[in-house]
């Protein structure tokens, strides 16, 4: 078995995406707001527990939502844990906020498949070309979109060169 190729394993597009800064100490306040109601209406309970209990919890809910990675290879997009071979991509556009409200409004496509954050306002929608898969395309959120959509293309049109 030969090693890939250092240009099939590299990244193409890499990005995180991330909470915005002021989620951190929004969820912070809300924790002690509510720790504090807790202690004023529970006496029973010793002053500092639900400060001990409730602050690091608040921050622990963000964790998962602030690690969502989106990446492009030269075979597969990924996002999070879901995988699309490149080579069903038959179209990428680049949406504005208003265009991703739009795809993913009353008229959306029941079997989408949609990864996005409310936080972040362009995306990518990807057409897919799959006898093999009702998913008609994705809607995927990202805060480089034309970047995105640009090396989608040219890897998509890469591997559909090799495979033809």
């Amino acid at each position: 078995m030969t090693p890939e190729s250092p240009a099939r394993t590299v990244a193409a597009h890499q990005e995180r995406l991330r909470l915005p800064w002021w989620a951190w100490p929004a969820a912070f306040t809300a924790g002690a707001v509510l720790a504090t109601e807790l202690m004023l209406g529970i006496p029973e309970v010793p002053v500092w527990l639900p400060y001990v209990v409730l602050l690091p919890l608040s921050l622990l809910v963000l964790v998962p939502l602030n690690r969502l990675p989106v990446e492009v290879t030269a075979d597969e997009l990924r996002v999070d844990d879901a995988r699309l071979p490149v080579e069903f991509i038959s179209g990428v556009v680049a949406l504005d906020a208003a265009g991703k409200r739009e795809a993913l409004g009353v008229g959306a496509h029941p079997l989408a498949f949609v990864v996005q954050r409310a936080w972040i306002g362009p995306a990518v929608q990807i057409l897919l070309d799959d006898p093999a898969d009702p998913t008609p395309f994705w809607v995927v959120s990202t805060r480089r979109p034309v970047e995105l959509a640009t090396t989608l293309l040219e890897v998509s049109r890469r591997a559909r060169a090799e495979r033809a």
